[in-house]
């Protein structure tokens, strides 16, 4: 816990590091535990995570940024999806820290957002690489590089979806899109601009200091029974 927090009890969460989880199954996962946290079953959860190769349409997403067809697509063992985050159009795949904050708005959506985002800078600067925020075309910056993208879906003033962190993710995968509709936009990881990266787990528990400090919660991580996550996980796969 970041020094100089001092949260009560209801500012105590949850976090959990799942390994390499496909993306309906981990979809299903959030909505879960969003419904647990409204029935006061759990507490709020940080999930993170790697997907397998998945593009991923937000809500209002333009079909047409998606530059290869639905065959095309699964020969490459990309899947897609249509999702209920904001944002248009974006990949995920091995090598990428992507992070589902299920998290209460105590403070909004632009907090939220602020939040995920400063954790990620911050984290960045500690290796000696300059990014940052920009409101105006949502993500994590570097130079005209996004290296990482954010997408939010709300119920009843709880969040899901967060953020997705490119590592050394095979940049190949975002040549089938337009990455979040801006054609003029590059993407890049932080292996591209430092050479090598910590393994995506080692990532997840250096943030979790950070998202502390920039959330004002106490984040514990999940091992006990109950909060089983690979076996929710393993009947949700068999059931799809």
């Amino acid at each position: 816990m970041a020094a100089g927090c001092r949260p009560d009890a209801e500012a105590v969460a949850e976090w959990s590091w799942l390994g390499r989880v496909a993306y309906g199954p981990a979809l299903e996962l959030q909505e879960q535990i969003r419904n647990d946290i409204l029935a006061g079953r759990r507490r709020e959860t940080l999930l993170l995570l790697e997907h397998p190769a998945v593009i991923t349409l937000g809500r209002h997403a333009d079909p047409a940024h998606v530059l290869l067809s639905i065959p095309a697509l699964r020969a490459r063992g990309i899947d897609v999806y249509r999702t209920s985050r904001g944002g248009d159009v974006t990949f995920h795949g091995p090598g990428q820290l992507v992070g589902y904050p299920i998290f209460r708005l105590r403070r909004g959506v632009r907090a939220y957002l602020q939040a995920m985002a400063t954790s990620i800078v911050e984290w960045l600067a500690r290796l000696g690489l300059a990014a940052e925020w920009r409101a105006s075309t949502p993500g994590v910056w570097v130079g005209f590089d996004k290296i990482c993208a954010f997408g939010v879906h709300v119920r009843h003033g709880i969040a899901t979806h967060g953020f997705a962190l490119n590592l050394a993710t095979d940049l190949d995968g975002f040549s089938a899109i337009i990455p979040c509709g801006l054609p003029t936009a590059g993407v890049t990881s932080l292996a591209r601009q430092i050479g090598s990266t910590p393994p995506p787990e080692v990532v997840a528990r250096s943030l979790i200091g950070l998202f502390e400090k920039n959330f004002g919660v106490q984040l514990v991580e999940a091992r006990v029974p109950g909060c089983n996550w690979t076996a929710q996980l393993t009947r949700m796969m068999e059931a799809s």
